[in-house]
């Protein structure tokens, strides 16, 4: 499935009324359109060698290109897909994650806000894990969804205000590798029961502007978004949601239009990973398809005040790398996330790489995503690159 997808600005018009000023007609300002820009990124991981290249080089460096881009939003989101319970917790070992007591400081300083909590890796140290985790990012300024102390906790939708909008965030799991959901008064992971959800989402959209629901989902290393994935888009959209931030296939899925229920809202199927250290191996004359777990995307979407709720003027991808120097490590453990686009203009990194890379995420995502203006050819001809419109 390649979804289509088409989003473009969206005049607002407003009529202006006139009021007088002595003798002249003045014209009265438009009152000030809410409107608020919402940034999301896909899985935040914590594998041992990305543990290891935060102590060497600190957790700033993984994703120093993203904190201007994250304060400056309204709201920036990603998901967390990892316990924080070094007190409670086990050293992290491959498939089952913890993350030391820094991350969250470190998170909420390069400006991220709102993390998915619910996903199957939440129970990985425990129940004890959820409550130390969810205590050490709430101490920490961090906003959690999905999960709680109890299974009422995990339920509540969290509410924010932003520049005259309110918004609703709800956090779901369709997916755990050990469910430990037996009693509601202990730890909970949010499960995506599609009537429960439904109900939520409505109830939601009675007390809020907009809603943004997180769902953890899908097949990994699948790009074509499942029956039950599509299902459940167009229900929660019928209920209610606006934007539909979606993860777990560790690799992108489209960004696309979802028309259900006499509403249209937008659907992230899958943000891929944002930092991880899957794919290290992966090099430039590989298969394309081996280094799809290092794509990831920054989707940036606005949203303006409407009659009923919102409507979503734009919505813009930018393709990301995750940079590993797995096969060179003799300076140290080097893993961070790059904007593609940032790192060509800059000459960091392997131009031609770089471009195929942002060329399969386009075909992936869909047009959300600006095509990266090819290199120019020197061939004696005066008429230099091509237009920046052009496909690389």
């Amino acid at each position: 499935m390649r979804s289509s997808f088409w989003i473009a600005g969206a005049a607002l018009g407003l009529a202006g009324s006139l009021a007088w000023h002595g003798n002249r007609p003045q014209a009265t300002p438009p009152a000030p359109v809410s409107q608020i820009t919402l940034v999301a990124t896909g899985d935040i991981m914590m594998h041992a060698d990305v543990k290891q290249a935060a102590a060497q080089r600190g957790f700033d460096a993984l994703w120093a290109d993203f904190a201007p881009v994250w304060k400056s939003a309204d709201v920036a989101f990603a998901n967390l897909e990892t316990p924080v319970a070094p007190t409670t917790g086990r050293p992290g070992k491959p498939y089952q994650f913890n993350a030391p007591e820094e991350l969250p400081k470190a998170l909420k300083d390069a400006g991220l806000q709102v993390l998915s909590t619910a996903n199957n890796h939440a129970f990985d140290q425990g129940p004890k894990g959820i409550v130390e985790t969810l205590q050490r990012l709430h101490d920490g300024g961090l906003v959690t969804i999905g999960t709680g102390a109890t299974k009422a906790e995990s339920e509540q939708a969290v509410f924010l205000e932003r520049n005259g909008l309110k918004l609703a965030f709800l956090g779901f799991s369709d997916i755990f590798n050990n469910d430990l959901d037996h009693n509601p008064s202990k730890p909970w992971v949010r499960k995506l029961d599609l009537d429960a959800a439904c109900a939520a989402v409505a109830e939601a959209r009675k007390q809020a502007d907009a809603v943004i629901v997180s769902v953890h989902w899908g097949i990994e290393d699948h790009h074509d978004p499942t029956p039950r994935q599509q299902e459940a888009a167009a229900r929660l959209v019928a209920a209610g949601a606006d934007v539909i931030l979606g993860h777990h296939p560790h690799v992108l899925q489209p960004v696309a239009w979802v028309y259900a229920g006499g509403r249209k809202g937008l659907a992230a199927y899958s943000l891929g990973n944002f930092i991880s250290n899957q794919n290290r191996v992966y090099r430039a004359t590989d298969k394309p398809v081996m280094g799809d777990e290092r794509d990831g995307l920054l989707l940036r979407v606005v949203l303006r005040k409407a009659p009923g709720g919102v409507e979503i003027v734009s919505a813009e991808g930018d393709p990301l790398w995750c940079e590993n120097n797995w096969r060179d490590r003799k300076g140290g453990r080097v893993i961070r996330t790059v904007r593609i686009a940032d790192a060509l203009k800059e000459g960091s990194g392997d131009d031609t790489m770089l471009r195929l890379r942002a060329a399969r995420i386009r075909d992936i995502v869909g047009p959300v995503v600006a095509p990266i203006p090819p290199l120019a050819v020197a061939t004696g001809s005066p008429s230099g690159p091509l237009p920046a419109g052009s496909r690389p």
